[in-house]
């Protein structure tokens, strides 16, 4: 049951990992102190941007993408785990697989409460900022926020979530048979030691 739990777990970080990348990002000393030391031109810019991305909302429909599909993504990815051991019996499996599933409501009622926290979302608008701070000029946050405000820019972002949310589907659907097989290779060369 532990190797299920520490399984299921990974799997979960895995999924998620691809819309996190860029908000789990820890700043690194040298991006704490660019935003200190940031201008009060370059701190306003940045809010503004911020604010004519619907970044807070943009969150809130990421969030809610990924809590639909992240029970469906992890059963699979269980799924192929159990399937691929060959040291396990039928039974063993079956029995394994019963466990996914008595697991996975809990998992995804845990993964619901993180994502309905709003501190979540405040906690990355501060680790965020700074990312754009340190990579973008005044004169171009004005101008991404310019463009943002446009048409196309609202469409864009009205987008990004379900784009996200696809995009993640479509590389779960490439990614985990490659997996998958690197998986059975590294049980099949364990065991073999």
């Amino acid at each position: 049951m532990k190797h299920l739990l520490r399984s299921l777990s990974i799997v979960a970080a895995l999924a998620a990992a691809p819309s996190f990348a860029m908000a789990q990002a820890a700043p690194t000393p040298a991006v704490t102190a660019t935003v200190t030391a940031a201008s009060p031109q370059a701190n306003a810019a940045v809010k503004e941007l911020l604010d004519a991305m619907d970044v807070r909302k943009m969150m809130t429909a990421s969030f809610a993408e990924m809590e639909k599909s992240l029970p469906q993504m992890m059963r699979a990815q269980m799924t192929a785990v159990i399937n691929a051991d060959p040291g396990a019996s039928a039974e063993k499996k079956k029995a394994s697989l019963a466990k996914v599933e008595q697991v996975l409501p809990v998992a995804s009622q845990a993964i619901s409460r993180m994502f309905k926290d709003p501190a979540l979302i405040d906690e990355m608008m501060v680790e965020i900022a700074p990312l754009y701070v340190k990579n973008y000029t005044v004169a171009e946050l004005k101008e991404l926020t310019a463009f943002y405000r446009t048409p196309l820019g609202r469409k864009m972002l009205a987008l990004s979530p379900r784009l996200s949310a696809e995009s993640m589907a479509v590389g779960q659907r490439i990614v985990a048979p490659r997996l998958n097989g690197l998986m059975q290779e590294v049980m099949q060369s364990a065991q073999g030691k």
